[in-house]
């Protein structure tokens, strides 16, 4: 099986998509995108952490999720209006793979498996982060004893 970034694309299409790639690096503590902010791009983190996290009202950012080698950052890009969700600051120096959006989807216009690929994948990647965020805002903000999240 497969895993890690792009793990449920076949090898064919994964190498078509880093063929799109370039290599970009963030310094620590370094914001990469901003809740709210126009989503144009993604990226795949070959080394370092980068933490996701969102605004909270009257309170620091609350940090959702920690991502590092082989995950993928950003999804927004794929949803429309096309603004980032979360935020998302390095928490230590990053290398990652940047792919541009629109070369991406014209990408897959060409190409309807991938376009089906990428989406699934994406959509799981999505399904994870929602998991994550309701857990870490239960505990964040439930009262003690709450429960556990089904």
């Amino acid at each position: 099986m497969r895993t890690g970034a792009f793990g449920a694309l076949t090898k064919k299409h994964q190498e078509q998509l880093m063929s799109l790639a370039r290599e970009v690096s963030f310094a620590i503590d370094e914001r990469i995108f901003n809740e709210g902010a126009k989503a144009d791009r993604f990226w795949i983190i070959h080394t370092g952490t980068v933490a996701l996290d969102v605004h909270v009202p009257g309170r620091r950012a609350a940090v959702i999720e920690t991502l590092g080698a082989g995950e993928l950052l950003g999804w927004s890009w794929l949803v429309p209006p096309h603004h980032w969700h979360l935020g998302a600051q390095a928490t230590s120096p990053v290398r990652a793979y940047e792919f541009d959006a629109a070369a991406v989807s014209e990408l897959c216009g060409k190409d309807p498996e991938l376009r089906q690929e990428l989406l699934a994948y994406v959509a799981a990647v999505i399904a994870g982060r929602l998991r994550s965020a309701r857990v870490r805002l239960l505990d964040l903000y439930a009262p003690y004893g709450a429960g556990e999240v089904p």
